[in-house]
């Protein structure tokens, strides 16, 4: 009875109600009392709303070549939620595509399926408040659990409508050039991708299409790869950029969509970049002729070297490549580098940024674990994670290498702010990038397992991290974090030079958040993540799309004309992650690439890749 007498209280009241429950309830509780229990994890919960939960593939491949991915404990399972003190059927079939989420309903029913101005403020009008509040009145009794899930699907709206923007915005004004100028509205590219036109754009935001229920976008993108995809072009290309934008894309979409257009294309791909390891030394070139073969290397790295943080970020994508080939030479060229490394001797147990191909010797000795070295660490530990833990030789190599990392690089400021410094020539700079702010994810990752019963320590750090990261971005006019700041003379967390003040999307604090609050389901991750989210939304974005901003302390910025591809794979992807539940691409069974392209744990078992050692495994 009280179900249909609130359903027949007049409009004002309803919108009463509405913001208060809303403002009171959510945004106060929500972000700030604790969340300890796993009973009050703030997912969506509708029973029409398909949750992924992938465990070992157990029954091999389909005939078409598809990894079959099936739930734990058998093909058709449910799951009972105890949240509210109700119980919700989950219907798993993992083996067979995600069904649409309901974000993509709910834009159909309100008519906002195309962007447009207006649309990136998302449901703040009354009318669709009340839909909102009336849907959910109209399946569970109004109580504080279920008014956190329902700002949850707010959130994740918003995220939904910002990535469709960003997506219309590249389909209508630079389709198949591999970025968009959206205040120019047309096409860009930058030198990583040559002169070519590989539709960088489409191939690196296919599975964040595919997660968020865009299947319509989704399916627009399959088309124009299947049909204008081409490798064969007289393009010089970065073999590091192409590999976790491309190949990573293209096998994530392969593994959640099962088309078999992805996994050709990868492979076809990958067979264009494997000229590149024939140096000397087996180290590859950061540059390849995708036509010719021929390789080079940046001519401001150090002496022609190869930069490690390129050759030392392909390992799990050519693991995958090998296992859904057959074909040893992924897995040959990839464990070829870790020999070679393991063989050489490190200032301080640290791994310079630089190493000739020719002479197989480090160049100029400087470490950093923001560009140049990042992900180099980050593949480390995800080898071992994407081995189902197996691959104790890559954790053992991670393990060391951040014991020294903590040792020569992480220091605490006047302030008490941790921060990573970059190693030069036997000097710290007190200086971090927004790139190392990745590590704060990747320390509370590779916790669990950590040498001397350390979890707690490295779970700690990557906590500290954030917490220098946000500040990063708190003490800027625009509430969004510069590329660099130091921690010297006075000044923290902030930009000194010009050239170091721009944001250009990235998502490496946001991707920090998003794994900070799967470990430990605190809520000022939520909050922070919403911060820079609403910053984004209100001065990068543009009719034509999103752009980077060229200074976070001014309050008048100027944009840099570009929508980065990483945009739309990373950044929204990491948002929408952040306000999705555990359930929805489950860090147990799935790895992300450093391009936040998920791939699934190999389950091998007693199998060995082709190419490899048993002794190594």
């Amino acid at each position: 009875m009280m179900m249909v007498a609130t359903l027949r209280l007049s409009e004002k009241f309803i919108l009463l109600l509405i913001l208060s429950a809303f403002i009171t309830l959510c945004f106060g509780a929500f972000f700030f009392l604790p969340d300890n229990s796993k009973h009050k994890r703030f997912d969506l919960g509708l029973e029409d709303v398909l949750i992924p939960h992938i465990d070992s593939p157990k029954e091999g491949k389909h005939a078409s070549g598809q990894v079959v991915i099936h739930g734990q404990g058998g093909h058709d399972e449910h799951r009972h939620s105890e949240e509210d003190g109700q119980t919700c059927m989950l219907s798993v079939r993992c083996s067979k595509p995600l069904k649409p989420l309901s974000e993509r309903t709910l834009a159909d029913s309100y008519g906002l399926s195309k962007s447009g101005p207006g649309h990136g403020d998302f449901l703040f009008t009354m009318r669709i408040w009340k839909e909102f509040v009336d849907l959910w009145l109209r399946r569970y009794t109004v109580n504080f659990g279920s008014l956190c899930k329902l700002l949850c699907l707010v959130f994740r709206f918003m995220f939904f409508q910002m990535m469709k923007h960003a997506w219309d915005s590249y389909r209508q004004y630079g389709w198949g050039h591999n970025e968009l100028k959206p205040l120019a509205k047309k096409g860009h590219s930058t030198n990583i991708f040559g002169n070519s036109q590989l539709g960088a754009t489409i191939v690196d935001a296919l599975d964040t299409l595919y997660i968020m229920g865009l299947h319509e976008e989704f399916r627009d993108g399959q088309e124009w790869i299947e049909q204008n995809l081409d490798f064969g072009v007289n393009a010089e290309v970065s073999v590091f950029e192409v590999n976790i934008r491309f190949i990573g894309g293209l096998l994530a979409a392969y593994y959640l969509s099962g088309q078999e257009v992805f996994k050709l294309k990868a492979v076809q791909l990958a067979e264009k970049l494997l000229p590149a390891f024939n140096t000397p030394t087996g180290i590859p070139w950061a540059m390849v002729n995708l036509k010719s073969g021929v390789g080079r290397n940046w001519g401001w790295a150090s002496a022609g070297s190869s930069i490690l943080a390129e050759f030392g970020t392909l390992h799990m994508e050519f693991v995958h490549l090998t296992y859904l080939t057959g074909n040893p030479a992924y897995y040959q060229k990839v464990m070829h580098i870790r020999k070679l490394l393991a063989k050489m001797d490190r200032p301080n147990g640290l791994y310079p940024n630089y190493l000739n191909p020719r002479t197989g010797r480090w160049g100029q000795h400087h470490t950093s674990v923001g560009g140049l070295g990042d992900s180099f660490y980050e593949y480390l530990l995800k080898a071992w994670l994407m081995s189902d833990k197996t691959d104790t030789e890559a954790r053992k190599t991670y393990d060391d290498a951040i014991e020294a990392i903590e040792r020569h690089l992480i220091r605490k400021s006047n302030g008490g702010l941790t921060f990573i410094g970059e190693w030069k020539n036997g000097h710290l700079e007190r200086k971090m990038g927004h790139l190392a702010c990745f590590a704060g994810g990747m320390f509370a990752l590779g916790a669990d397992g950590s040498p001397d019963d350390k979890a707690g320590h490295y779970l700690q750090l990557g906590a500290e991290i954030a917490h220098t990261c946000h500040e990063s971005y708190d003490r800027t006019v625009l509430k969004l974090g510069p590329e660099a700041f130091k921690f010297d003379s006075g000044l923290e967390a902030v930009a000194v030079r010009q050239n170091e003040k721009y944001y250009i999307l990235r998502p490496e604090v946001i991707e920090t958040y998003w794994y900070m609050w799967r470990f430990t389901h605190d809520p000022k991750y939520r909050q922070w993540g919403w911060e820079a989210a609403q910053a984004i939304d209100k001065y990068c974005r543009v009719s034509g799309g999103f752009s980077g901003v060229k200074d976070v302390y001014s309050s008048n910025p100027t944009y840099d004309d570009v929508q980065q591809s990483f945009f739309l794979a990373e950044t929204l992807k990491y948002l929408y992650l952040l306000f999705s539940s555990d359930d929805l691409m489950p860090l147990e069974s799935w790895v992300f690439n450093t391009e936040a392209h998920p791939l699934p744990v190999l389950h091998l078992g007693n199998i060995t890749l082709p190419g490899s050692e048993p002794a190594q495994r």
